[in-house]
């Protein structure tokens, strides 16, 4: 476990380390919005937005996460708020999903800034999660968050299917108690529609709950520029 990194794929620097690779995904992600924007399956757009281009799974699976539709976008965007509307409420995080892409930023894997504003990576639970270098890191770089913007209490919410979800929540309890942060963890079948349900303000990156939630807060767009943190962020937007 402590050399264990979340990092990046032996292939990822070849499909999106120059600027080539670069230029043909923004291009793909603009097709993208084009055919979701006419309502185009998610599956059938990134199938021939990869086959005009000629991208590989990784690449393709990059373009998916980035790419959103018109009435996405905007539906996210009318429901975004900024960091002074967390003073003193109580928020609900999307564990597995903010952990994650925080662990890959710190560990400089690629991580994609979508159409939506929001920061997503190529990582993955896939059953089991495995607590890695980065994580302690993360959780602190949360907890910095919590105090700056006086959160009255955060709610971790995780996947309780997924193998080492009770330990994730340990480890987070036990880290809240001894910096006497007001946290607390939930295991739940379906986290997605908990947060959608039942979340007044939640933070995730997960494009289904952004699309069915109440209110939510890009916590990633928060660290990244108030810790001014050096990571691979390749960015797409419409041209």
């Amino acid at each position: 476990m402590n050399n264990r990194n979340r990092g990046k794929n032996t292939s990822d620097d070849s499909l999106f380390g120059s600027q080539k690779q670069i230029d043909l995904l923004r291009m793909a992600v603009e097709d993208m919005h084009y055919l979701l924007s006419r309502e185009y399956p998610e599956k059938a757009s990134s199938e021939l937005a990869g086959n005009r281009y000629r991208l590989k799974t990784r690449q393709i699976q990059a373009i998916r996460g980035a790419s959103a539709s018109q009435q996405q976008m905007l539906n996210r965007k009318s429901k975004q708020v900024t960091a002074e509307d967390l003073k003193g409420k109580t928020i609900h995080i999307d564990g597995f999903n903010v952990l994650i892409v925080l662990e890959s930023l710190l560990s400089g894997a690629y991580i994609f800034e979508g159409l939506d504003g929001c920061f997503r990576d190529l990582s993955g639970v896939h059953g089991t999660y495995k607590r890695v270098n980065q994580t302690l890191p993360s959780l602190e770089l949360v907890a910095d968050f919590f105090q700056q913007c006086n959160i009255g209490k955060l709610c971790w919410i995780f996947d309780r299917p997924v193998s080492n979800s009770g330990r994730i929540c340990q480890l987070i309890s036990e880290f809240a108690k001894e910096r006497e942060l007001q946290w607390e963890t939930s295991l739940e079948f379906n986290p997605d529609q908990f947060l959608a349900e039942h979340g007044e303000i939640i933070i995730s990156s997960d494009a289904w709950i952004l699309d069915h939630c109440k209110r939510w807060f890009n916590l990633i767009r928060y660290l990244v520029d108030k810790e001014n943190l050096n990571a691979h962020i390749i960015q797409f937007s419409l041209a």
